[in-house]
């Protein structure tokens, strides 16, 4: 049985799907604007993240939202309940017709990440996962690969893409892992591919330039299927350091050793990233 706040965040990820996917059937119709280079929000981006608030908080008026397009703007500051959401995690594939993307709903209690959804409308695969429980995939218990040589293992990545001057760092990055792993792929839509690591299609994940948003639900899929999420060091606070790095346990470590030359994490954090940051080692060590 489901736990009653996952069954909520099922509920709102279903609903923001359904409007991604009437919308993905005229996208000539939609209205894009650019919040940064390369930054792109629909009209379908906002109308999905309203639907999940309001389902949200129509079953938990007391608890807090931090979202992609408002912010913290909805929900009550200062609940120990805080949910993570972003409404279309691959708008830029989105609004170019190619489908993948996802909605990916969090919920933070105290600051550690223990309930996730990723749901992808374009193959209606509904990723869960509550923490200690374990994770799935439309019902049915998935774990990280059991890949053990990096030599043989297939990697996801993203490119940056608000902050062009970290790609001269990450060509670096990405050469590195090139001749050490068997493939690298860049799907463009992070929760998904860290949902898809969870389900041992990928062996692993890096990317940097994220936001909490785009880690949070992914991060527990993976650390509820048996693998490791960290920064590019290996150091589980990673949620609001901008850089993930993610795979099976074997996996995993040797890409830390690869990366952990590259990481831009070692700066002190504010006290609110603190608070956050420490409450969700936790959730990535469980």
């Amino acid at each position: 049985m489901q736990h009653p706040m996952l069954n909520i965040a099922v509920k709102a990820a279903r609903r923001a799907g359904n409007i991604i996917s009437r919308a993905s059937l005229d996208i000539d119709t939609i209205k894009v604007s650019k919040k940064q280079h390369n930054d792109f929000v629909t009209e379908v981006d906002k109308a999905a993240e309203l639907a999940i608030i309001e389902t949200l908080l129509q079953a938990y008026p007391d608890h807090a939202i931090l979202a992609e397009e408002t912010g913290e703007e909805h929900g009550k500051t200062g609940s120990e309940y805080q949910w993570i959401i972003d409404p279309l995690d691959g708008t830029t594939n989105f609004i170019h017709g190619l489908p993948y993307y996802c909605t990916s709903i969090a919920l933070a209690h105290r600051g550690i990440v223990s309930q996730a959804v990723v749901y992808d409308p374009t193959r209606n695969e509904l990723f869960t996962a509550s923490r200690g429980r374990g994770a799935f995939l439309d019902g049915k218990r998935i774990r990280v690969s059991r890949r053990d040589r990096l030599a043989d293992g297939l990697i996801g990545t993203g490119f940056p893409f608000r902050d062009l001057q970290g790609v001269e760092n990450y060509l670096k990055m990405f050469g590195t892992m090139t001749e050490h792993c068997a493939g690298i792929r860049r799907p463009g839509a992070a929760a998904l591919d860290l949902a898809n690591v969870a389900a041992g299609r990928m062996d692993g994940f890096f990317e940097q330039g994220l936001n909490a948003w785009d880690m949070a639900a992914g991060s527990l899929l993976i650390t509820e299927a048996g693998g490791l999420v960290g920064n590019y060091t290996g150091e589980s606070d990673f949620l609001f350091e901008g850089e993930i790095l993610a795979g099976n346990p074997k996996i995993y470590a040797q890409m830390v050793k690869l990366l952990e030359g590259y990481s831009r994490a070692k700066r002190p954090a504010t006290p609110a990233r603190a608070s956050s940051s420490a409450a969700t080692q936790d959730s990535a060590q469980s």
